[in-house]
């Protein structure tokens, strides 16, 4: 069962019993007492007010704390931050039914409310409890380092300190904890390095240090943990090479050691058998050069693997097709060059494949044609120089998402992706050689939510058929040679179902002309994007811009457009982008653009604009070029105006 699936039925079934536990433990061990009430003296801050009951003797009645009932010492104590309602709508409520029956005998106290805990963890918490099991201070406001004295805890078999504010480093004591089994720290700060003495955790079955600044290298005694099934590093800062001790880790299934800076080659597995548990194997955004080595073809459990953004060379091996379970391959942003092998075929339950920015050269094998369950296919810049689309590719049963950008691909859009075997999703031909028209087919793809045909030569109008596309979330024409209106994206005054769904819209760099009054016409309110720039815009913003609400950038500049700026820019609140520079609107700033209290980045220059600036936030943040080539401007951060 899933881990975290194990904590939310733990809590649940402490929900049902948790209150006869209680009632049945009673007093606690004096030396018990005193170790909890030094953990509360460490506590600045409860918002729960849990901890304001704890007085008395009886211990083992405060909530947060099981005791064993024979012995009366505390084993557990779980005051994590989680809230019952937080626990009732998780996705997984479905499955809770069905495994509570599993987990009856365990004791863990329900929350009830917010645990909200802020000061550090006592220096003292590992020296009076020896009896100690689970440990679980996760998803508070904990600062302060890792206590020493932790490693003292002889019992301790989960150690849950993630999602916290606690410093330093993980302190080598925590190498004593023979019985540990989980230990999470992370999203944290923790710092410094991972301690050699890890090693010595030999039933440790989960080591999540993830999202923290610890540095330095992966210890080789890592590869002593028998148990170790998931091990999550990444996201932190460490270096140095990958140790080859890892493939001794027989049990391990989860592996992410991503967003690192580790070099050099990937050193596992050395020969067959080795990891034979592993199906999730996450190595991007790091530093690792060479090959993939042809022995990864042994890793016959992989699901998942993700080598994207690093320095990887070569031609991908044909050992790849052994890997008969894997459904996401990322190989993005590397030096692979030669041809895909052929081999790949092999992979039946790909669902996902992402070459995109390597060196892969033309032909695409045929017997790709076998990859039936394909959902997403990346080849995205890579020297492919495509004379056309392969019809093998269009007849792939699942294929949706197709990405082939800057793959050489010349003359017009090939007419068989109007009929593909899968509606298409998302369609990415930017970066080509493409020319003529958009074709008026394109509206017949009715489940198309992303179009980007950006960096091409297309030279015609926008056909009608665009508006068609309900669906369509994201449309990317910059840069072409694009002319006419601009009302076909936004519809018309009688409402059509163009840009229903628009959030991002992309039309600079064309030779559009008309069509500025359709802006906020229509459906098209969660338009969150928009980028007319660079063309032959003429006329005046409409008061329609103002229904825009959702907008977050928005840059209008380097056209035509004339008149005073329009009053209802100020209902944009959410604005954290305006530009509008190389224009010719007159007039004043309005008053209301202080209400655009979001605003990072703003250009009004070289427009012909008049009158003092409004003073305040954020008007008077933004550098004097915000503001120039305006002659009749004055006020800060230009020169005062003249009274």
């Amino acid at each position: 069962m899933d881990y975290q699936l194990l904590q939310i039925v733990a809590l649940l079934t402490v929900m049902a019993f948790g209150g006869a536990i209680r009632k049945a433990t009673g007093a606690c061990s004096s030396e018990d007492l005193e170790g909890l009430m030094g953990f509360k003296s460490g506590i600045q801050m409860d918002t729960s007010g849990r901890l304001a009951k704890w007085v008395g003797r009886s211990c083992c009645e405060w909530e947060g704390i099981v005791c064993d009932n024979a012995t009366t010492r505390v084993t557990q104590i779980h005051l994590s931050g989680l809230t019952e309602k937080d626990l009732f709508q998780t996705e997984m409520v479905g499955q809770l039914s069905r495994s509570i029956t599993l987990l009856t005998s365990l004791e863990i106290l329900d929350l009830g409310g917010l645990v909200g805990l802020s000061g550090t963890i006592p220096q003292t918490i590992g020296m009076q409890m020896p009896k100690l099991q689970k440990l679980y201070l996760y998803g508070n406001h904990l600062a302060g380092p890792v206590p020493e004295s932790i490693g003292d805890l002889p019992s301790l078999q989960e150690l849950a300190l993630h999602d916290n504010m606690i410093t330093g480093s993980i302190p080598s004591s925590l190498g004593s904890l023979k019985n540990l089994k989980r230990l999470l720290l992370s999203s944290n700060q923790i710092s410094g390095t991972i301690p050699l003495s890890l090693g010595n955790l030999t039933n440790l079955v989960e080591l999540d240090v993830h999202d923290n600044a610890i540095m330095g290298h992966i210890p080789n005694s890592i590869g002593q943990m028998q148990a170790l099934e998931r091990l999550d590093l990444s996201s932190n800062m460490l270096s140095g090479s990958i140790p080859s001790s890892l493939a001794n880790l027989t049990a391990i299934s989860v592996l992410y050691m991503d967003t690192n800076n580790l070099e050099g080659t990937i050193p596992f597995p050395s020969r067959s058998g080795e990891m034979p548990s592993l199906g999730f194997l996450r190595l991007h955004n790091n530093h690792l050069n060479g090959n993939i080595p042809p022995s990864f073809g042994y890793l016959v459990s992989l699901e998942r693997v993700s080598l994207s953004n690093n320095k990887l060379e070569g031609a991908l091996p044909s050992s790849l097709g052994n890997l008969h379970s894997l459904s996401e391959l990322y190989l993005s942003s590397n030096s692979f060059s030669g041809q895909i092998p052929k081999s790949i075929g092999q992979l039946s339950r790909l669902i996902m494949l992402n070459i995109s920015q390597n060196s892969i050269e033309w032909p695409l094998p045929q017997e790709m044609s076998s990859l039936q369950n394909l959902q997403t296919l990346d080849l995205s810049f890579n020297p492919l120089n495509l004379s056309s689309i392969p019809q093998w590719l269009t007849s792939l049963s699942s294929l949706s998402r197709i990405y082939l950008a800057g793959c050489g691909i010349k003359g017009q859009i090939p007419d068989s992706l109007q009929t593909t075997e899968s509606p298409v999703q998302e369609l990415d031909l930017s970066s080509n050689l493409l020319s003529g028209s958009i074709p008026p087919w394109i509206g017949s793809l009715s489940q198309l939510y992303m179009l980007n045909l950006s960096r091409n030569s297309f030279d015609s109008q926008i056909p009608d058929s665009l508006t068609n596309l309900p669906d369509l979330g994201v449309l990317d024409l910059h840069s072409n040679k694009l002319t006419g209106s601009i009302t076909r994206v936004f519809g018309t005054e009688q409402g059509t179902s163009s840009g229903r769904s628009l959030t991002y819209i992309d039309l600079s760099d064309n030779n559009f002309s008309s069509g500025v009054e359709a802006i906020g016409v229509g459906e098209q309110i969660n338009i969150q994007y928009l980028n007319l720039s660079h063309n032959l815009l003429k006329g005046t913003l409409p008061s329609s811009l103002g229904r825009l609400n959702s907008m977050h950038s928005l840059d209008l500049s380097f056209n035509e457009l004339a008149s005073n700026l329009p009053v209802v820019l100020e209902k944009l609140t959410f604005l954290e982008r305006l530009k509008l520079q190389s224009n010719h609107f007159s007039g004043s700033i309005p008053n209301g653009f202080l209400k655009l209290r979001k605003l990072k980045e703003l250009d009004l220059s070289d427009n012909l604009l008049e009158g003092e600036i409004p003073e305040g936030k954020p008007l008077i943040d933004f550098p004097g070029s915000t503001y120039s080539g305006n002659k009749g401007l004055c006020g800060k951060p230009l020169v005062p105006c003249k009274l």
